[in-house]
């Protein structure tokens, strides 16, 4: 019997023993408690209360503008939803770079009134301090390499990071790092697949992948975009399991044209 199927909630430890043993792991995003009962009893093993809510529920075109009480609200209501998955917070930007002190606070916000199992920051080195002070309070983290949109400003671009020597050697210093520096697991977004791959044989714990490839330890999508409700994103690395955008459209205008046509309510759906 598997780590993940003996587990009756799962934790930072079966994740560590999932990935010793083989076993690849499945994250999704959720932002509701309605999703998230969904994701939850489906089996996913691990739940992101991602910055993407700054996009695909507010219409926001980057991560920047969520944020700290915006992102406790999401977490909260994911939590009252959840019985088994590990939930992982973003901690939005602002909350946590160039100040230790304040990364502290927001994180220990976050955990108290969500009731959320950890957090997710993104960066290397630069972050590091902050990372080892919201560690030094028993939270949880979770870090974020290679792609980190939060950055969207500093690279300018979506593309694939880490295509050059330079870029994918501090990556894996990076990674290194917050290994040692005690984060229970690491998000890997859009980078060769060939580097993902390597981070995780030389890492012991697990990395999740994003456009990284089948070689890392587990995968994360935005639920939105594997179930389309997102018709406009479509990069290379995201599989489409439903078209909802076309299906709830549909949906919507046969109840319009019902309405309209007082076809609904009809005698039975009345008092």
């Amino acid at each position: 019997m598997s780590v993940e199927s003996k587990a009756k909630v799962v934790t930072t430890h079966v994740l560590y023993e999932m990935k010793q043993r083989g076993e690849k792991i499945s994250m999704l995003t959720a932002y509701d408690y309605s999703m998230a009962r969904i994701v939850d009893a489906a089996g996913v093993d691990v739940i992101l209360v991602g910055d993407s809510a700054s996009n695909v529920m507010a219409g926001n075109e980057t991560t920047l503008p969520i944020t700290l009480d915006q992102m406790i609200y999401h977490g909260a209501s994911v939590v009252k939803g959840v019985k088994r998955a590990l939930v992982v917070v973003d901690m939005p930007f602002g909350s946590y770079q160039g100040n230790s002190k304040e990364a502290l606070c927001s994180a220990i916000r976050i955990m108290k009134e969500t009731a959320a199992d950890a957090v997710k920051l993104e960066g290397g080195v630069e972050i590091v301090e902050s990372i080892k002070r919201i560690l030094s309070a028993g939270i949880p983290v979770m870090g974020h390499l290679g792609l980190t949109p939060q950055s969207i400003h500093k690279f300018g671009t979506y593309t694939v990071r880490a295509k050059e020597q330079a870029e994918a050697q501090k990556l894996i210093e990076d990674a290194h790092l917050l290994e040692e520096a005690g984060c229970f697991g690491i998000v890997l977004e859009k980078i060769p697949a060939t580097l993902a791959a390597q981070v995780s044989q030389e890492l012991s714990i697990p990395m999740i992948g994003i456009g990284a490839g089948n070689g890392v330890d587990g995968q994360v999508l935005v639920i939105h975009d594997m179930l389309g409700i997102n018709k406009e994103f479509s990069p290379r690395f995201l599989r489409r399991y439903l078209n909802l955008f076309d299906e709830m459209t549909t949906a919507v205008s046969h109840y319009v044209a019902d309405v309209k046509s007082r076809d609904f309510p009809n005698e039975k759906e009345q008092y």
